[in-house]
């Protein structure tokens, strides 16, 4: 890699918006991650936009010549591929205590780092990306692990944390999820 394509791929990652902005979303980042770990998800579905894409892509080992095929493509397997309504319906199944398993609930951390704020196309709305580790534990011997980068497109809302995710796409460093299931929110 040259120098200049080297300086071109650390100014396309580098957060382009103001340390208050950056600041606000780094913020909100948190206070999603908090409200998950505390079981809030009737608070954490207004912090989903009702136009939200959820995604998940499934990921496979490939050869470095194949890398490019490693990440499922929008009409390919998915573990999660979700509107609002879908997310929605989640919420509410966890809150009717018939979610066998998430009964005893699961014990979370969600850590989110390497924030990376970009400035949108459009007005109030900012391409966000960071790092995530999701620790959970249930029962006496089940701890599962997910490790990975979110990509989230983020913007200005009326409500009580001035922001909602539009989009978010997961991308998990695993390529085999050894979890019993997958019902948590990342």
């Amino acid at each position: 890699m040259t120098t200049t394509d080297h300086d071109r791929a650390k100014t396309s990652t580098r957060s382009n918006v103001g340390p208050e902005i950056q600041y606000e979303i780094e913020q909100f980042l948190y206070d999603e991650a908090d409200l998950l770990d505390r079981w809030q998800y009737d608070e954490w579905l207004t912090l989903m936009a009702p136009d939200i894409h959820y995604w998940m892509p499934t990921r496979t080992n490939r050869l470095r010549r194949q890398q490019h095929l490693e990440t499922a493509g929008p009409a390919a397997a998915a573990f999660f591929d979700e509107t609002f309504e879908h997310l929605q319906q989640r919420v509410r199944r966890l809150g009717t205590g018939l979610a066998w398993s998430e009964d005893p609930p699961s014990r979370t951390r969600h850590l989110i780092t390497n924030v990376r704020v970009r400035s949108a196309a459009i007005d109030g709305q900012y391409d966000v990306e960071c790092s995530f580790f999701l620790y959970r534990t249930r029962l006496e011997r089940e701890m599962d692990m997910f490790v990975g980068r979110r990509t989230d497109v983020i913007r200005r809302a009326a409500n009580a944390y001035g922001w909602q995710v539009a989009k978010r796409t997961i991308l998990l460093d695993q390529s085999t999820l050894l979890a019993k299931n997958l019902s948590v929110f990342l």
